[in-house]
């Protein structure tokens, strides 16, 4: 899907305050950036920032950091912020091939990943979120006992995570191929494309991995 140009969004998004403009100047040192020695979760992928949003709205006792390479979606998120200037959240625009460079090893405790990339060529599984290779990154900046949340409309990738998450040396704590009529469902918080695929009746697949402690 091509996205639409929004004019004056990078220079916006550079001035921003809650954006951090040298992430790797933080790697180690995002608590200190909170203030707080707080849980550190991340969105990779986050869009439009709704999810991400309402969980800082929800749970002040956590810091987020939501991570974005699109300058026109970032800016809708930062509007926001901008209104509600949550003091447990702050925004990367950058690739997320390049997370071991922003955040230290085991500096966070969890990471969601919503309605991600397909990348439907197998030529370019390699870019998916959920690849072993994306997983080999989580390893490195997530705590021991830390976690991946993913969460998709796309029966093909969610089979194709789940072989990659084995691959990778991870478990499953939670899989299901219908979130919304499941023993998951309560808590849920949808994103914009969460909420859009329910409407049309796609059903919503949702994993918790985590690494084999045997591993770690």
């Amino acid at each position: 899907m091509r996205l639409r140009n929004v004019q004056g969004a990078k220079e916006a998004i550079d001035r921003n305050e809650f954006v951090i403009k040298e992430p790797r100047c933080q790697k180690g040192h995002w608590n200190e950036l909170f203030g707080t020695d707080a849980p550190i979760d991340i969105e990779v992928g986050m869009g439009k920032g709704r999810f991400l949003i309402t969980l800082a709205q929800q749970n002040p006792e956590i810091n987020y950091v939501g991570i974005e390479k699109f300058s026109s979606v970032l800016i809708r998120a930062l509007e926001k912020q901008n209104e509600l200037r949550l003091p447990n959240l702050y925004f990367l625009r950058e690739d997320a091939t390049e997370l071991t460079e922003f955040f230290g090893k085991s500096e966070v405790d969890r990471i969601y990943l919503n309605f991600s990339d397909p990348w439907p060529k197998d030529r370019h599984a390699k870019r998916r979120l959920t690849s072993k290779e994306f997983f080999a990154r989580y390893n490195q900046i997530l705590k021991p006992e830390g976690e991946v949340q993913f969460k998709t409309d796309n029966r093909i990738l969610f089979d194709f995570s789940l072989g990659q998450i084995e691959e990778a040396g991870w478990e499953t704590s939670c899989i299901t191929y219908d979130l919304h009529h499941s023993e998951y469902a309560e808590g849920n918080v949808m994103t914009e494309y969460e909420e859009k695929f329910s409407k049309k009746g796609n059903p919503i697949c949702k994993l918790v991995a985590r690494r084999n402690m045997k591993n770690v």
